[in-house]
């Protein structure tokens, strides 16, 4: 096996285990863990995808980043793994915190923005606008499907329970449901 196939199935082992965290307490099954220097440096899983609480600020990527500035933000170069393709709120915020990395399991295929162009402007004033940009990159690296049947799995059982209604009736729900 590849060594770096290997070091990412072992990030997002972990944060399928988050994944499964969430979906044990009725919450939509994300995880993510950011990794700098080896290690783990901060984690989080989806909350208040369902309840009284319930908004789509929490996601997985944005409490594991909560997580590392109260750390102080230990690491280096960061990488984020994530069990669903981050949305453009979340790729924003990671890449605006200068993560280096996104590894995600399982594409979104109704909200994911990792397919997006970072090569340039990372705007929608257009190129003659550039220079008035608040940020720019050309280092990001996305790579998909990293133990994606994994991830599958939970978004599979998460879709069934009768109880969940978070994304019902929804484009990601219906290719979920659908895949092998």
């Amino acid at each position: 096996m590849d060594k770096y196939l290997e070091m990412h199935e072992r990030w997002m082992a972990e944060a399928l285990g988050l994944a499964e965290k969430a979906l044990n307490a009725g919450e939509f099954p994300v995880g993510c863990v950011l990794v700098g220097n080896e290690r783990v440096i901060a984690r989080g899983n989806r909350i208040n995808s369902s309840g009284s609480l319930q908004n789509e600020l929490d996601h997985a990527e944005i409490v594991a980043l909560r997580n590392w500035f109260d750390a102080g933000r230990p690491g280096g170069e960061i990488t984020c793994y994530s069990t669903l393709e981050p949305c453009l709120m979340c790729t924003g915020a990671l890449i605006i915190s200068g993560v280096k990395r996104i590894v995600f399991a399982y594409e979104d295929v109704m909200g994911g923005a990792c397919g997006m162009e970072f090569r340039g402007p990372f705007s929608l004033l257009g190129k003659n606008m550039a220079e008035k940009c608040l940020y720019t990159t050309s280092e990001i690296e996305v790579i998909g499907g990293v133990l994606r049947k994994e991830s599958i799995r939970l978004f599979k059982s998460f879709f069934s329970n009768p109880q969940s209604n978070y994304l019902k009736n929804t484009l990601l729900e219906r290719y979920t449901l659908h895949e092998v």
